[in-house]
């Protein structure tokens, strides 16, 4: 690659009508891709022509200004048209829409990369040395041009000069006559012979040429007068950017071409042209080996099509050509001769070719290729993604071809399709996505033709000659622009498949009235409002009627009273908002999901199946009783009662009523419950199940997310047939026996009961599930599991007993051989279990816990793929030792913040792999982003892949770390981060893709002082949610085809939208990275949204698909905002969503916030020195709140420490118990919380904060002998500690709390702000107590977010008031309970105690009186600054 020189920049710079376009030169000389400076209207006729003067060894950057334009100069009146969004082009002016296709398109081999230079092709030996080059041998440079009915490329490769007259090769004339297999020549015309007339055009020089390539697939010439420049700009605005200045610096990057390059020439595809046509100049002999009569002769030979085609004149591709068709033939190695071949048509008068090869890697490609043509059964030829604009003229010779495949090429301008005349057997032609433009009138002759797919053509009109194919059976016209159809369509009297979907009908055409053949009528994707029932009382040979995703808002009966010939009716995706189908009498299947119906009538007479998920409905009827509804999805709705003919259907299987309002189940009759296998009855509000369960054969059983106390104590034994049962996230305490006695019927395989209240009396319940493979009891109130227990659980392949309070896992787990996860997370595990030794263990979670040392066996699982010891800060481990083993996850040496920036938030995170075992989704985490002032997260799923997360991960921060250089607006650096990734991707983003958000934190550019922003961008479905004053803010949206204006965009670019609703059936997001084959229709295009943050927002959190399919944003805020440690909240909600139904990888990012106001006084106080810049200022209108003089305190989380330890504290000194140290009670009445608004009208700042009566923001300061900080505690374990004074060694720390002097008594005296009601504070005292590690707490910590140490532990808020309180209550020494004061603290407020004085200093501090009682609320507190001494 030839790079660009500042000179070469700042000309294309100094204009916007200046850019620059890459150009691959694929000379034989010299194949490099070369930057092309030119200007909007330089056209691809004037770029060809300077690369064919220029040459090879000619400068690297081409300069082609172009001419002058017309109108106003650049930069004034003109600019604003061309840099807004572009006009829609005409074809010959814009980039081919080639990601409209309906289907997957075929990946080209090598597609995005730079092609190597082309090796000259193999010498046909002595005898052919001086021939002139066979214009179809594949290994030449004429391979370029893989259409023989494009003669005027064929003599020369492409970007290289004209060969000469002389050295061009002969033209493929006409053959006067085409032997067949048995013998007998087959005379053609001249005029008829594809290729006839191409010798005159042989002799002329070629023009040169320009072809773009798009992601890199199929390539189209360009026109000489289009303009490459608009071009590429045209693609790089419908990418997503907005700005033509960004546009044009996206330009000048050769990385754009894994998105959009462009060839001098046609490029080389190896694959492509070996499908089109294999050729070249060879030994060749007829008949058996063993017949001594003929001879070796060296012939032209070629492969095309089903047929291999011999020239009967030597060294001549002209005269009499020998056929000899492969269908159903045999390919044999003669081995007396090197490199050959020995090929054999089929049937009685079989013939045989003998063919030598002059190279190894010729005979492997004709072998490959002649053998799959042979295996054939079908005489099928695929030339789809071929970059086809003629076929090639020796496909004609295959006569007997009866399925041709042209998907995805560019015949639309003057194609020469088959005729009649040229093949006469073909059934089936595919000539969709060929941007077409008009109906080609060559396919009505072909009268044996069966099948025709002409989608995604732009077609905007049918022709009346379609009338002549009379043998149609299917007719595709899909994709397409399509108001009406020809009346002569009646003619098709075979016709039984009409495709008419994502056209603009607007009514049902008038002649499907007269095509009786069809019986499925699709319309799906078009413009209806209306549904005229009469039209289709005309029809009554249509039976299943396919409406989706139109605008039809009421159905218009006009009389009509049954329609008893429709049986399947598919509505999704419209705006009805009430349906009355009982018209329909004979309706067995109805789709009606994601609608806006409020009431559903049916007539259930020979109803099957109802689909009416995602309404709003509240009544259904149906009439008379649906004996024969076998399933009934009517989930996400408001239903409050399940409709009583329900349980009357007697053949009922499936019944999925979740996410609605229901109270009660009704009881199922002994023959409704005898067949239902399969009820979801999760996410509404029932209290308890029917208790009589009489002969039930239900399979599957999920009741999840309800209010059940308990469970039917006969469900387990009367259900002998239940495989799999979720009641989790309910109230349950019990379980239900399996069995009255030892012997056991139970089948149970699967049992999820996470996040209910179940005790240690639950376990011997389980023994009676001998069979159960999966079990999560996470988040439960378990203390132990008993050994003999486990042990009876032989079965058993994965659990999950995280998030309770376990002290061990059962040594017995060594019984079970198949155990494959263990996830024992959030306990308090000290010893680590033995599950080092099972055959198949391949994930061991036990972050969170107090493991203090790990015995690992010599050789590791073989299987072992995930070993997380996160979370465990007593845990002394040698990473020098540990870090090539990759499947560990330990925490690793802190570094600390060394530049001292404000520490307003701390980050855990956690990635779970699906059921398959294949991590597909990826975190980033960046707590110091650039300056240290910022902050960058990210969440990355790639669905069923793994490359793309793992770029993004590698990729995204450097990448915004560039945008932010460039442009100050923080939500257009956003923008373009996302837009830049896409061409970052590079080949692996052609045909994968996947959804990522990112969420950066920092001051505002134009405002340094300022408050923190968080902006937040998202495509797909990985979300942002933020958790203010305790509710959830959604930071992100979805775009999916159930998106309004994402529907109507991707039908303007005329995409096809698959039943499961996906994007050409690939992905269900229309804004996601990657997948640039789905160009335009899937554009990589963010939403972006950014909110200042304020000490109100506590924490916001990152996840993927999995995480939100699972979890509702309330749920998830609701289920974390309890838990202190941000690791541990992370690992909480991953495994609340698995326990709920994922299935999928799974990846959560918890941040939590801690928010200062501005740091500078606002309140008349100037004399007090701004807190010192190692810590950041407390909140304003955040009262620090009382403690029991028993308690442990420590300082609010925005009361001006950092959230993570000094680099000096050594990790393993800084031991906590997760979870221990901090309360998840709500705070008394009358005491003002974190982030609660202060008074009307009063000043506040970062030092002087307005709080609520006798309550004042604490800060601390510290008396320091030396700057040594080596020990947070004691210097020995048996000394008593000092109240008030925090030694460390050489460093005494005293609390001392900053009062304002000038505070008027009316600002003291302000109403105490209300409280929550009792019974929220009982809710949150329930809460405490089921968190793990809640008996270890301090009594009266509180605060529902704690600061985060670095060895993830959380201290608790402080509630003290007083200095000589704090001196007095300080805490004792215990495993990570302390809390530093800041390491820089202010000089004004340093007590300089000499090193002789503290043993004195300690025995004043011990002999203090205890402190007096604080006032009560009605009392003004004491606003006297006091100190310890």
């Amino acid at each position: 690659m030839l790079p660009l020189q500042p000179s070469d920049r700042d000309w294309v710079r100094h204009q916007l009508q200046r850019g620059c376009v890459h150009v691959l030169d694929r000379h034989p000389a010299a194949s490099r891709l070369r930057p092309v400076l030119c200007t909007l209207d330089t056209t691809a006729g004037e770029v060809a022509s300077r690369l064919l003067q220029a040459g090879p060894r000619a400068g690297g950057v081409l300069k082609v200004p172009g001419r002058a334009p017309a109108g106003p100069p650049p930069g004034k009146a003109a600019l604003p048209a061309v840099g807004g969004p572009p006009p829609r082009r005409a074809s010959r002016a814009g980039p081919a829409p080639a990601g409209c296709s309906p289907g997957s398109p075929r990946a080209p081999d090598g597609a995005g990369r730079t092609p190597e230079p082309e090796s000259p092709g193999p010498s046909p030996g002595a005898e052919g040395a001086s021939r002139p080059p066979d214009p179809y041998c594949s290994s030449s440079s004429e391979e370029l041009e893989a259409d023989p009915g494009q003669p005027r490329l064929r003599g020369r490769s492409s970007g290289s000069r004209p060969l000469s007259p002389a050295a061009s090769p002969p033209p493929p004339t006409a053959p006067r006559g085409v032997e067949g297999s048995g013998g007998a020549a087959r005379d053609r015309p001249a005029e008829e012979s594809p290729g006839g007339d191409a010798a005159a055009a042989e002799k002329a020089p070629p023009p040169p040429t320009l072809y773009v390539q798009l992601h890199g697939e199929t390539a189209r010439r360009l026109e000489a007068d289009e303009k490459p420049l608009q071009i590429q700009n045209d693609y790089l605005f419908q990418l997503g950017f907005g700005a033509l200045w960004r546009v044009q610096e996206e330009g000048l990057d050769s990385e754009v071409g894994c998105l959009i390059r462009f060839y001098a020439g046609k490029p080389h595809s190896t694959g492509s042209s070996e499908r089109i046509q294999l050729s070249g100049m060879y030994n060749v002999r007829k008949g058996k080996m063993h017949l001594p009569v003929n001879r070796w002769t060296r012939r032209q030979v070629i492969l095309c099509g089903t047929c291999l085609i011999v020239s009967s004149v030597k060294d001549s591709v002209a005269g009499k050509m020998h056929v000899l068709p492969l269908i159903g033939g045999k390919v044999e190695e003669v081995k007396k001769h090197r490199h050959c071949l020995a090929l054999s048509s089929s049937g009685p008068q079989s013939q045989t070719y003998c063919v030598c090869f002059d190279t190894f890697t010729e005979y492997l490609r004709w072998l490959r290729q002649v053998s799959k043509v042979a295996s054939q059964r079908v005489s099928s030829v695929d030339l789809s993604c071929c970059s086809l604009e003629h076929l090639p003229a020796n496909l004609f010779y295959s006569q007997d071809l009866t399925h041709l495949n042209l998907k995805q090429n560019f015949l639309r301008q003057n194609p020469s399709l088959p005729t009649a005349r040229g093949f006469t057997k073909l059934k089936s032609l595919n000539l969709s996505n060929n941007h077409l433009g008009d109906f080609p009138l060559a396919v009505c002759d072909i009268p044996t033709l069966a099948e025709l797919n002409v989608s995604c053509n732009a077609l905007r009109a049918v022709p009346a000659a379609v009338g002549a194919m009379r043998n149609l059976q299917t007719f595709l016209l899909d994709g397409n622009f399509l108001q009406t159809l020809p009346a002569e369509l009646e003619n098709m009297h075979q016709l039984s498949y009409l495709g008419l979907s994502f056209n603009e009908f607007t009514d049902f055409p008038e002649v499907l009235e007269k095509l009786t053949a069809v019986d499925k009528l699709c319309m799906s994707g078009n413009c209806m409002e209306t549904l005229r029932l009469q039209a289709l009382r005309k029809m009554p040979h249509i039976k299943h009627v396919d409406l989706r995703l139109n605008l039809i808002r009421k159905l218009v009966v006009d009389g009509v009273d049954f329609l008893p010939h429709v049986t399947q009716l598919d509505l999704r995706d419209n705006q009805l908002g009430n349906l009355d189908a009982t018209v329909f009498s004979g309706l067995e299947v109805l789709h009606c999901e994601r609608n806006q119906l409020v009431a559903l009538g049916l007539c259930g007479c020979v109803l099957k199946a109802l689909h009416a998920a995602s309404n709003e409905l509240v009544q259904i009827d149906v009439s008379p009783v649906p004996n024969y509804l076998s399933y009934m999805d009517v989930s996400r709705n408001c239903l409050e009662n399940v409709p009583e003919w329900v349980c009357e259907s007697r053949k009922l299987e499936v019944l999925d009523i979740g996410h609605n309002q229901i109270c009660e189940l009704p009881y199922l009759s002994p023959l409704v419950a005898s067949g239902l296998r399969k009820l979801l009855a999760g996410h509404n509000r029932l209290a308890r199940l029917p208790e009589r369960l009489e002969r039930t054969s239900v399979e599957v059983l999920d009741v999840q997310h309800n209010q059940l106390l308990e469970l039917p104590p006969s469900l387990l034994m009367k259900a002998d047939s239940l495989r799999f049962l979720n009641a989790s996230a309910n109230k349950l305490e019990t379980l239900p026996p399996a069995a009255l006695s030892e012997e056991t019927s139970s089948v149970l395989q699967e049992l999820y009961l996470t996040n209910n209240s179940l005790t240690d009396k639950c376990v011997p319940l389980l023994t009676g599930h001998p069979h159960l493979k999966i079990l999560h009891m996470a988040y439960n109130r378990l203390q132990s599991f008993p050994a003999s227990k486990m042990a009876k659980l032989e079965e058993l392949e994965e659990i999950d007993l995280s998030g309770n309070k376990l002290k061990a896992v059962p040594t017995t787990i060594m019984s079970c051989r198949r155990m494959h996860t263990v996830t024992a997370h959030s306990n308090c595990i000290e010893v680590f279990p033995e599950v080092m030794q099972l055959p198949e263990i391949k994930c061991v979670d036990l972050s969170c816990n107090e493991l203090s040392e790990v015995t690992l066996p010599e050789n590791l699982p073989p299987k072992l793929q995930e070993l997380d010891l996160t979370g465990n800060p007593r845990l002394a481990l040698d990473h020098r030792t540990l870090d090539n083993i990759r499947c560990f996850k330990i925490d690793q040496p802190s570094a600390g913040d060394a530049s001292g920036a404000p520490a307003v938030w701390s980050h855990g995170y956690t990635e779970a792999s699906g059921v398959k075992n294949k991590l597909c989704v990826a975190a980033l985490s960046v707590n110091n982003f650039r300056d240290n002032r910022e902050a960058l997260y990210g969440v990355f799923d790639g669905d069923r892949n793994v490359e793309v997360p793992n770029l993004l991960q590698c990729t995204m921060s450097d990448i915004l770390a560039e945008e932010l250089q460039r442009s100050r607006s923080g939500e257009e650096c956003m923008v373009n981060t996302f837009l830049v990734m896409q061409r970052k991707l590079g080949t692996a983003g052609q045909k994968l893709g996947g959804a990522a958000v990112l969420c950066h934190i920092r001051h505002d550019p134009g405002d340094p002082g300022g408050p923190f922003t968080l902006t937040s961008a998202n495509v797909g479905k990985c979300q942002t949610v933020l958790c203010r004053s305790g509710e959830p803010l959604p930071l992100s949206k979805s775009y999916a085809v159930s998106c309004e204006e994402e529907l109507q965009r991707i039908k303007r670019h005329k995409a096809i939208i698959t039943e499961d609703g996906k994007v050409n059936g690939v992905t269900e997001s229309t804004r996601i990275l990657g997948y640039t084959f789905l160009h335009p229709s899937v554009v990589p295009r963010p939403h972006v949204q950014s909110v200042a943050l304020s000490p109100q927002d506590e924490f916001f959190i990152l996840g993927s698909k999995g995480l939100w399919d699972s979890l509702s944003v309330e749920e998830a805020v609701g289920a974390v905002r309890s838990v202190p440690d941000a690791l541990a909240a992370a690992k909480k909600l991953c495994t609340l969503a698995q326990s709920y139904g994922c299935r999928e990888s799974v990846s959560a990012v918890v941040v939590q916030l801690s928010v200062p106001e501005d740091s500078f006084c606002c309140c008349e106080l100037a004399a007090l020195p701004p807190p010192s810049p190692s810590v950041f200022a407390p909140a304003a209108g955040m009262a620090v709140r009382e403690r029991p003089a028993d308690g442990l305190g420590a300082p609010s989380s925005s009361s001006g420490l950092t959230s993570e330890m000094s680099s000096e504290l050594s990790t393993s000194e800084m031991s906590s118990e997760v979870g221990s140290t901090a309360s998840d009670e709500p705070p008394p009445p009358g005491v003002l919380v974190e982030g609660s608004p202060a008074g009307p009208g009063e000043p506040r700042c970062a030092l002087h904060p307005g709080g609520a009566p006798g309550a004042f923001q604490r800060q601390l300061s510290s008396a320091t002998f030396s700057s040594a900080f080596s020990d947070n505690g004691l210097d020995s374990d048996d000394e008593e500690p000092i109240e008030g004074v925090f030694s460390n060694g050489s460093r005494v720390e005293v609390a001392v709390d900053i009062h304002c002097g000038r505070a008027r008594d009316g600002e003291l005296r302000r109403p105490p702000a209300p409280g929550p009601p009792p019974e929220a504070a009982a809710e949150g005292a329930g809460a405490a107590e089921d968190e793990p590690g809640a008996a270890r707490r301090a009594d009266g910590a509180a605060g529902t977010m704690g600061r985060r140490r670095g060895n993830g532990s959380v201290a608790p808020q402080e509630r003290s008031h007083n200095a000589i309180e704090v001196a007095a209550d300080a805490p004792l020494r215990r495993p990570g309970g302390y809390f530093a004061a800041p390491a820089q603290p202010d000089p004004d407020d340093q007590l300089i105690i000499p090193p002789e004085l503290e043993e004195e200093v300690k025995e004043m501090m011990r002999q203090r009186p205890p402190a007096p009682p604080r006032p009560g609320p009605a009392e003004p507190a004491d606003c006297r600054c006091d100190t310890p001494l």
